[in-house]
């Protein structure tokens, strides 16, 4: 027996505001290799999540196949958007979903967890998050503030999450992101800068797996997980069809599930996978091997 053992390892998910995404998926298969769980949720979704939390709303999602439930260590509000709370404009600041949030920015939830858990808490950091306003746009119709949007909040926040987050890594710490092959290919419908965001977290993958080895000694790597329906990926607007498109034209015929992506990431924030860091690992049923797209399945094809 090979076991993922993550007993007394602590991650922080970035991007978990509902029990329906990656993040989420992530956190739980964590968790169910015995690792403690604190998030980071966008201030604006927080309130909802906390709610549903209080009121049992998500309690089936949260039992564990081990026993027990998934009980988060800590919910941080967490704007990536901004690396200290001095980036944030005062609009913003002083919103109402905002002001009694405390320092919601990225150096602001490091100074958090070391108050909380110590100088060095972290073992694992997750980055499942991602935003373009104008995902919606062609990319050539997608104005300059949309486009360095969707690459701020979708790629460089995983450069500042290695650079702050690094000096509060153990020993054996690694990094983990999500991301999606429209950085490698072109995926009508998936605008707004979104594609040459993904574009920029997997080769920032490979850059910051050398740097942030050589000054923490610390893993970088990404997910590349096929298109999933969640909550937030409705956003895109065809993501039904990019789900059914992928399914039918994969190798593998059958529904990609986020419990999937959840174990992939497992294994890849565990010992296990100690000699595994720059890599992009496909987690989308085999579609990235593709070519051309397949005949219709028959009627013998699984669902």
């Amino acid at each position: 027996m090979l076991p993922i053992d993550l007993s007394g390892k602590r991650a922080f998910v970035a991007g978990v505001a509902d029990d329906g995404g990656f993040g989420f998926a992530i956190a739980k298969a964590l968790a169910e290799a015995g690792a403690s769980i604190c998030v980071g949720t966008w201030p604006p979704a927080m309130a909802i999540f906390e709610t549903l939390l209080e009121r049992g709303k998500l309690a089936k999602s949260l039992e564990l196949n081990r026993g027990g439930s998934l009980a988060f260590e800590r919910i941080y509000p967490l704007d990536a958007a901004y690396d200290t709370l001095a980036d944030v404009p005062t609009d913003v600041r002083e919103s109402k979903r905002y002001r009694d949030r405390g320092d919601f920015s990225i150096a602001g939830v490091t100074g958090r967890l070391r108050d909380d858990f110590g100088d060095r808490p972290l073992d694992i950091v997750v980055h499942s998050l991602a935003n373009g306003s104008e995902v919606k746009k062609p990319l050539i119709d997608t104005s300059r503030a949309g486009y360095l949007g969707a690459v701020s909040v979708s790629a460089y926040s995983n450069v500042a999450f290695v650079r702050e987050f690094g000096a509060t890594m153990r020993p054996g710490g690694c990094f983990l992101s999500l991301t999606y092959i429209a950085g490698e290919r072109a995926i009508p419908g998936y605008g707004g800068g979104m594609s040459s965001a993904k574009a920029a977290l997997e080769a920032d993958t490979r850059t910051l797996a050398f740097e942030a080895g050589r000054r923490f000694g610390v893993r970088v790597n990404t997910i590349s997980a096929g298109p999933y329906a969640s909550r937030a990926a409705s956003a895109i607007g065809i993501i039904e069809a990019m789900v059914r498109y992928c399914r039918d034209n994969s190798p593998l015929v059958r529904k990609l599930e986020a419990a999937d992506v959840g174990n992939a990431a497992a294994f890849l924030c565990s010992p296990l996978a100690a000699a595994i860091t720059g890599a992009t690992v496909y987690v989308d049923n085999g579609y990235h091997a593709m070519g051309m797209a397949a005949t219709p399945p028959t009627a013998e094809s699984p669902p």
